[in-house]
């Protein structure tokens, strides 16, 4: 029986961090979890094409668009269930036991979607803090964000519609649709830098405005545009 997951990661220029997120996938190959790895690429011009080639992945390019690049990367994936996780982020040791007992039941209903518990790879008050946030958002109002990961059978992902091929906020327009979200006991250790450079008040706020406008209507590529000043 083939492994039933297919890892999908979406790239831009993401040379300096990609190494560490297929690094931390190789517990789930030795488990005989990973089926294959796309990488969806939205036209890197660093050696992200060419790290993905040697890690032996199976590479989709296009527009960028975060969306856009998630739906194409799903569409080419043939793992009964889908990994979906950002370039900076890595799973923290333990994983591929935890995601295991899962597509077995052990924690829910067979198909059941889940996320994993979000933590920056910096230290202080505010990256727990921010983090700390995050995850409440996450459990509370069922909204993790794509730097959390999502685990996803195929057959959730298609009867919930999804990516759209939006710049902005697909991670939030598919969970949003999902029913039976849970949270694993599984750190997704996430990059800080956009934080770092911008300050942790201003990021965070900025992201809250952002969902905010997105929820009352606001255009995805108008978002995008304000998102990366």
């Amino acid at each position: 029986m083939p492994a039933p997951i297919t890892v999908v990661i979406p790239t831009l220029n993401a040379a300096a961090e990609l190494p560490g997120s297929l690094g931390a996938l190789m517990e789930g190959l030795a488990e005989g979890l990973i089926r294959e790895v796309v990488i969806s690429d939205g036209g890197s011009s660093d050696a992200t094409l060419q790290l993905a080639a040697e890690a032996g992945a199976e590479l989709v390019s296009g527009t960028a668009s975060r969306g856009g690049q998630l739906r194409r990367g799903c569409a080419a994936a043939r793992g009964e269930w889908l990994l979906v996780l950002h370039a900076d982020t890595q799973l923290a040791p333990g994983w591929a036991a935890v995601v295991a007992a899962h597509l077995q039941a052990g924690q829910g209903e067979p198909g059941q979607p889940a996320y994993f518990q979000l933590k920056f790879r910096a230290k202080g008050p505010w990256p727990t803090l921010v983090a700390g946030w995050a995850n409440v958002r996450a459990r509370v109002f069922g909204l993790p964000y794509g730097d959390q990961g999502l685990l996803i059978s195929r057959a959730a992902y298609v009867s919930a519609g999804e990516y759209p091929d939006q710049p902005l906020m697909e991670d939030v327009a598919l969970v949003r649709r999902l029913t039976g979200l849970t949270a694993l006991p599984v750190i997704a250790l996430t990059s800080a830098a956009r934080y770092q450079r911008e300050g942790w008040l201003r990021r965070g706020a900025g992201n809250l405005w952002t969902l905010l406008r997105y929820f009352l209507g606001a255009d995805p590529d108008k978002l995008a545009r304000g998102y990366q000043k």
